[in-house]
């Protein structure tokens, strides 16, 4: 290419390349904004997305995960509970995490 074609490119390309969004995470999520749902309720939005931040009861955001294969490999799905409108301890889906040393069944045969 010549020098000048280059100069243009460069300068049409640059407000894209240092946007916000060109400088965002990939794996960046929008976070769905809920006002206190019931439990079927949460329980839904998590099983139709599948992997999905929420917060609740003034909680800090959280993902949660419809099942373990929302995962990294090395990761383990722990069922999560949260307080919502009509349950205070509502099994709304999954958080995962790396197992620490206490999750290994040691003692099996």
């Amino acid at each position: 290419m010549k020098p000048v074609t280059l100069a243009v490119l460069g300068s049409a390309l640059a407000p894209l390349l240092t946007s916000p969004i060109a400088l965002a995470p990939a794996f960046a999520q929008p976070r769905t904004q809920t006002a206190r749902p019931t439990c079927a309720e949460a329980m839904a939005i998590v099983k139709a997305e599948g992997a999905v931040t929420l917060g609740f009861g003034g909680r800090p955001p959280e993902r949660f995960v419809r099942d373990r294969s929302f995962c990294e490999l090395s990761e383990i799905a722990e069922l999560r509970f949260v307080p919502t409108r009509d349950n205070p301890q509502c099994p709304i889906g999954y958080r995962c995490r790396e197992p620490d040393y206490g999750d290994w069944n040691w003692d099996a045969n």
